[in-house]
């Protein structure tokens, strides 16, 4: 019963799963419906012994939800101590597992991106998307780009095959961390992907970070502002336009707001490399 009515409140906030949960009280992560297959882009973190409680969320969005099988009005005082300690304990699990899974994926990460030759121009997704290689690596046929954070700390890596297919590594950090294509001077432009940003930098000449997905392009920002606090930053949003959600827009101008951005929309559903390009789905 515990696990239908949590599962029930997953399916209420647009994290759909055929996922079996486990209420053992350690962090699960499992395929959404309706994100790219094989991705595992869910979590969640649930416990019966007790008072039943837990949290879930997407690591593609960012937003997270805490549960209990009782309203808050409903617990006794006894209960709500339970259940605030029980938060404590998922915290702390998703804590305990994240910094694990990190330190293995930035080893990983080093050892494959040392070990991966410069990608050529040649390859078929730059082709594709008319674009070149700024600082990409090339291993097992994908493009590799490196995810760094403000100090320059490698953290994961993104893989792109030939056919546009995109994953990251397991377990590596992605928030707030990025890939910038040429040299911050004056002028920063963040969008979403590798293709959108060498489009906008090969037509530009600015140089452009990449936030990897609409939910990481906040955190992105905060990070680049705090680290050049004078530099004139303008998110390039993606204009999901065709979505019942534009949630590709309402995360730029989100993040364009929260340090004081310009906001720059494709005239057209789909991306900057779309406009430049006359492809679609970058």
């Amino acid at each position: 019963m515990e696990v239908d009515l949590f599962k029930h409140e997953m399916y209420s906030t647009g994290l759909s799963t055929k996922a079996v949960i486990v209420p053992d009280g350690k962090l699960h992560r499992f395929y959404v419906e309706g994100d790219r297959q094989g991705s595992l882009n869910g979590w969640y973190v649930f416990y019966v012994d007790g008072l039943a409680a837990g949290a879930f969320g997407s690591w593609k969005t960012g937003n997270k939800y805490i549960w209990c099988i009782k309203a808050d009005h409903n617990l006794s005082h006894t209960e709500r101590i339970q259940f605030k300690q029980r938060m404590e304990e998922i915290k702390s699990v998703r804590e305990a597992e994240e910094i694990a899974k990190r330190k293995v994926a930035r080893d990983k990460a080093l050892y494959i991106w040392e070990n991966s030759s410069p990608a050529p121009d040649s390859h078929l997704y730059l082709v594709r998307k008319k674009v070149r290689n700024h600082g990409l690596r090339i291993n097992k046929k994908a493009l590799i780009i490196p995810i760094r954070d403000n100090v320059g700390q490698l953290h994961s890596l993104q893989f792109i095959d030939a056919d546009g297919n995109k994953r990251f590594l397991s377990g590596g950090r992605k928030k707030g961390c990025y890939f910038v294509i040429g040299n911050p001077i004056d002028i920063l432009c963040i969008c979403e992907g590798y293709a959108t940003a060498a489009s906008i930098h090969d037509a530009t000449g600015s140089a452009v970070a990449v936030a990897f997905d609409a939910g990481n392009l906040k955190s992105v920002a905060l990070a680049l502002r705090s680290k050049f606090p004078q530099i004139e930053i303008t998110l390039c949003a993606d204009n999901d336009a065709d979505s019942p959600v534009n949630i590709g827009l309402n995360k730029a101008r989100e993040a364009a707001m929260a340090v004081s951005a310009s906001l720059a929309i494709p005239p057209i559903t789909g991306d900057f490399n779309d406009l430049f390009s006359g492809g679609r789905h970058a």
